[in-house]
């Protein structure tokens, strides 16, 4: 997927700094996710302390394995913790198949929702991989009344190309070309 080997990794934004996950990480990350608020349109359910340490495994393994990933995303200023937000290659099965492009995603603490640092963050990785992967396009997966991610993803260029179900729910699989 990726076109050569990335010789930018850390980015930074106007407020964030974005880097691969390091197992310091985990405890603000664990956190995130038992939020109900956070999970509500991705899972549903809170997840607990041993499904976000093998998440956060699986965060700092695609750096190492597949040159690409998950960022977290920290306040400039503070170094507060903000999110994560990258690519991944999930291997998920759903149809139709999302065929090695690389899968967007973006989560963040309620904290700053709607505060516009998903766009941010998103516009900074997009820009990344346009750089860096040999692939035409990327792909994301949204469950439809997810009015906010469906926002952020248009944003950035993805447009609607599915409804589909994965794990018995409805979900839009949104498609971004990369720029010429």
């Amino acid at each position: 997927m990726l076109k050569v080997p990335a010789k930018t990794i850390d980015l930074e934004t106007e407020r964030t700094t974005m880097r691969p996950h390091t197992l310091s990480d985990f405890d603000d990350c664990a956190a995130m996710w038992a939020d109900p608020a956070v999970t509500l349109h991705i899972s549903g359910q809170p997840s607990t302390r041993q499904e976000s340490w093998a998440r956060h495994l699986r965060n700092i393994g695609h750096w190492s394995a597949l040159g690409f990933g998950y960022w977290v995303v920290r306040e400039k200023s503070t170094g507060n913790f903000w999110g994560e937000v990258g690519f991944g290659d999930f291997q998920r099965a759903i149809e139709p198949p999302l065929d090695a492009v690389p899968e967007m995603g973006w989560v963040l603490c309620t904290a700053v929702h709607g505060k516009g640092v998903a766009s941010e963050t998103a516009r900074a990785a997009c820009a990344w991989g346009d750089q860096y992967f040999s692939a035409d396009k990327t792909v994301c997966i949204i469950a439809p009344e997810h009015a906010g991610s469906i926002s952020v993803a248009l944003k950035q260029g993805f447009e609607h190309k599915h409804i589909t179900s994965y794990r018995g729910e409805q979900t839009l699989i949104m498609e971004r070309q990369k720029p010429i």
